[in-house]
């Protein structure tokens, strides 16, 4: 046990953060997570022997949360004198017997006891237990919060919303935050009218799979009821009766297919659907898209419509389009502004949110030549067509430069993430690198959720 001998045995009680200041760094480890010391032992090899392991579990540990763990609660009475151990059972409402600190296990994980635990270690208000003095300035923390650009962001996206026609861009550069402050808006939205439903639109999996796992994160915080969630995308499917109040999550694809097949389970959305919103909003004008948009978006006056964009436009040489989009949206855009910044990601980059790009051209002849009718498909379609892709990942001079390059960079560099052309220019890359030495993981919009995660975490380690 641990020998916490300069505690005021006379005192009723045993404040939580002494107990912990007087107990040995071994038993300490025992309360705090391994990956949280690995990190720490990392940053300061000597941390885990020096107070400063104490002060952590202090500051870290909430004395509620501990008491009520199993394991937590067990390595805390572990760490209590004898005395203050048969002082406990008395306070749970049994003298201690032979086994005093089993006792106090048994009587602690009672949950009718839990009150009196809670007072004995100074958790609540009782006079007769030591607890600490609160100051009289405190701060409550937010647990998903803004940065001050992107709640002036999400004001002016709300009143333009607000007003007719009630749709609109909100133009944030690429890191800027969009989707953490778009979830806010969500949140704000389904609040204030209950019950409703929004509709979340984004094209490939990986923008579906983070609007459903941000607005479960963000709705912890934000949210004032339970709310739904339903996933459309790949081979997720789901009751359409069922999604009354909450958030839909759905792939373009499928909505097209829906008003396709299915036009009444699409106009049943659109009928509980209050707000509408549509990530890589250059999307929208697509036909095929355009007429779901309108689907959900028109079947009532008063539903809203929201698209993001990190990107200004649709096209880079056809200004029709661009008119077109803006058209649709209302002619209504916010965008990013910091005052006294007229460029929002200059301002983003000192200021530390967004890194610093340093660019350098790789001089190569591809050997691609591009027909007329190519030239016309990369001014008419939003992405480079597949087949110019396809023809630009076969350039053999360009793949060695593109190994060059990499075999350069990692040799100054842990990490580095290539973007290639296409599936197979990716793989045949990475088998390259492979070959010659360098670990090389490819992942795809083929590859599954788990493995996508897995790759990247194994990366980032």
């Amino acid at each position: 046990m641990s020998p916490a001998t300069d505690i005021d045995l006379d005192t009723p009680g045993l404040a939580f953060s002494k107990l912990l200041r007087l107990a040995k760094p071994k038993r300490i480890k025992a309360l705090l997570p391994v990956e949280m010391l690995e990190i720490m032992d990392g940053l300061e090899p000597e941390f885990s022997s020096s107070d400063k392991l104490t002060e952590l579990a202090v500051s870290m540990l909430d004395p509620a949360d501990a008491l009520q763990d199993d394991v937590l609660r067990s390595e805390v009475i572990a760490l209590m004198p004898l005395m203050k151990v048969r002082e406990l059972c008395t306070k749970l409402g049994a003298s201690a017997g032979r086994n005093p600190f089993d006792d106090a296990l048994k009587l602690a994980s009672y949950e009718e006891h839990l009150p009196a635990l809670l007072s004995f270690f100074g958790v609540v208000d009782d006079p007769t237990a030591p607890a600490t003095q609160l100051p009289g300035n405190d701060r409550a923390l937010v647990g998903y919060g803004l940065f001050d650009h992107q709640r002036l962001a999400a004001r002016r996206t709300e009143l333009m919303l607000a007003k007719g026609p009630h749709r609109g861009v909100l133009h944030m550069p690429t890191g800027a935050g969009k989707t953490r402050t778009a979830m806010h808006l969500v949140a704000s939205h389904l609040g204030a009218n209950e019950p409703t439903l929004v509709v979340w639109l984004a094209q490939n999996t990986e923008l579906l799979d983070q609007a459903a796992d941000e607005f479960q994160k963000s709705w912890r915080f934000l949210g004032n009821r339970d709310a739904g969630v339903w996933r459309l995308w790949g081979s997720k499917r789901f009751d359409f009766a069922s999604a009354k109040d909450g958030l839909v999550v759905a792939g373009l694809g499928k909505m097209a297919a829906l008003e396709k097949n299915a036009v009444k389970d699409l106009l049943s959305l659109a009928d509980r659907a209050s707000l509408v919103v549509i990530d890589e909003a250059h999307q929208a004008i697509a036909p095929t898209y355009r007429s779901v948009l309108d689907a959900l978006a028109t079947k009532r006056a008063s539903t809203r419509l929201l698209g993001l964009t990190a990107t200004p436009g649709r096209t880079w040489d056809d200004l029709s389009k661009d008119e077109e989009l803006s058209e649709f949206f209302g002619r209504e855009k916010v965008m990013l502004e910091i005052e006294g910044h007229p460029d929002p990601v200059t301002y983003l980059m000192e200021e530390g949110y967004l890194a610093r790009p340093h660019f350098r051209t790789l001089n190569v002849q591809a050997g691609l030549d591009l027909s007329q009718e190519d030239m016309a498909g990369l001014s008419q379609m939003i992405d480079v067509p597949g087949d110019v892709l396809e023809r630009l990942g076969q350039s053999t001079q360009r793949n060695l430069k593109i190994i060059s390059e990499c075999e350069d960079l990692v040799s100054t560099h842990r990490r580095m993430i290539v973007f290639a052309p296409s599936v197979a220019n990716a793989r045949m890359l990475a088998a390259i690198m492979v070959a010659r030495g360098t670990e090389a993981l490819v992942v795809t919009g083929e590859s599954c959720s788990a493995t996508i995660k897995m790759r990247i975490q194994r990366q980032s380690g």
